[in-house]
């Protein structure tokens, strides 16, 4: 009996791989076959949210950063672009970026100019594959947010004098023509991707669009008062370092999402690897930038400037955002450090034309934006620095006109700028009659 069950167990043991193999086959049958249109679906959702809350990062660091008469009037304009974006966007934005497969221009003259619309309720396994490889809601909601992350980087450069009315038809005119258009000439299947430019996340068709719409409305809206006096430039600190730090540590968190999400899959091995990849690059690059940044402030004034240190960190993340997957750390580190130095030497040469770039948000997001996207090439083999450059040239070019546009016709029309007497008092209480630090105000 004994030698028969040591048979009996050596038989089982035998069989335990072939029983466990076809165990794993029954699983992987069991496996529904719209579990790739959830996980899709799931990135989107996730990505959408981490980058929503963004919205809080600019809020909090251009809250630290602009003088506390003018704290709850930046508050205010970020709450605010953000709900315009979502509703113009919905309206006229999202089909003008995606119309239907074709080219936006087309796309308008076809009558695709017109609200998104979702998937019906009550989606099943069997009608997903009508709505592709994710839900539309969830694909809607993350390019929402992109959307509403190019109009915040516009409002920290003209922060402290301009109106808040006038800003937020910008606003509204950005989201739902501007940044919808340009992207769309490379995300919405137009002429500038078809001639090779690559744009991962969106060094340029984010950020660069955002700093150029920002940098020509500062042109035409002038420096803050007493900003540049006899050559001199004067220091204007922020109200709330705190605050400022603790926004870019939520952007930071933020960028996870924005950059992760931009693979816009996570139904197989290979997805999700990549995005943990591109998530250990998107960190490594901003801890480049937020380091090169202090060094060389230490070394150029003797001191580490924190400001600069925050947006030296801010500057690696824009620069690692247009390809953030193929480089190794060593290179997206390197990439975001180099990113944080051009931010050093870029915010002095931008008072040296006397262009007020309150949080510098031109330095960051337009500079940094246009670094990332030639950097493309050291890393990827697929792109190349002309057919980069192109689509630097075209969507910067288009979204400076546009813009120029746009603020002089406000300026002609109702006026972009406070007086002098509602910019000394703060805008704060100028433009909404309350303040965000009333136990701090005189009298």
């Amino acid at each position: 009996m004994k030698t028969f069950a040591k048979l009996g167990l050596a038989a089982a043991a035998i069989a335990l791989p072939s029983l466990g193999l076809a165990q794993d086959e029954a699983v992987a049958a069991a496996v529904p076959t719209d579990s790739v249109f959830i996980l899709n679906t799931l990135l989107f959702l996730i990505g959408g949210f981490l980058v929503f809350f963004m919205a809080c990062g600019f809020a909090m660091l251009e809250a630290g950063l602009v003088r506390s008469k003018n704290v709850a009037m930046q508050l205010t304009k970020n709450v605010m672009l953000f709900g315009l974006a979502s509703i113009f966007y919905y309206l006229i934005g999202y089909n003008l970026m995606y119309p239907l497969g074709s080219w936006a221009v087309d796309g308008v003259l076809s009558g695709v100019w017109g609200p998104g619309v979702l998937e019906a309720v009550g989606v099943t396994a069997e009608t997903a594959d009508d709505y592709g490889y994710a839900s539309t809601g969830s694909d809607f909601f993350f390019q929402l947010m992109f959307c509403a992350a190019t109009a915040s980087i516009v409002s920290g450069t003209l922060a402290e004098r301009i109106k808040l009315w006038p800003f937020m038809i910008f606003t509204i005119i950005l989201t739902s023509i501007i940044y919808p258009i340009t992207a769309s000439w490379t995300w919405g299947g137009g002429f500038v991707g078809e001639a090779g430019f690559s744009d991962f996340a969106g060094s340029t068709i984010v950020h660069s669009v955002g700093g150029w719409a920002a940098l020509t409305g500062a042109i035409i809206l002038g420096p803050r008062l007493g900003r540049y006096v006899d050559g001199k430039v004067m220091a204007f600190p922020g109200s709330n370092l705190s605050l400022a730090t603790l926004g870019t540590f939520i952007l930071w968190l933020g960028w996870f999402g924005f950059n992760g999400g931009s693979q816009l899959a996570m139904g197989s091995v290979g997805d999700v690897a990549d995005v943990s990849r591109i998530f250990s690059n998107t960190n490594t690059a901003a801890a480049g930038g937020a380091v090169a940044a202090a060094i060389l402030t230490q070394l150029m004034y003797k001191k580490v400037d924190l400001t600069m240190v925050l947006n030296g960190a801010l500057a690696g993340l824009v620069s690692i955002t247009a390809e953030p997957l193929t480089p190794t750390l060593g290179a997206a580190t390197i990439i975001g450090a180099i990113g944080g130095i051009l931010v050093v030497f870029t915010v002095p040469l931008l008072d040296k034309l006397k262009i007020d770039d309150v949080v510098g948000a031109i330095p960051v997001h337009l500079v940094c934006g246009i670094w990332g996207t030639i950097a493309v090439v050291f890393t990827n083999d697929g792109a190349s620095l002309g057919s980069q450059i192109y689509g630097i040239v075209v969507i910067g070019g288009a979204t400076v006109i546009a813009s120029a546009v746009v603020w002089f016709l406000l300026k002609a029309i109702v006026g972009i700028r406070v007086s002098e007497e509602d910019e000394i008092a703060g805008l704060d209480m100028a433009e909404l009659g309350m303040e965000a630090y009333p136990e701090f105000s005189k009298g």
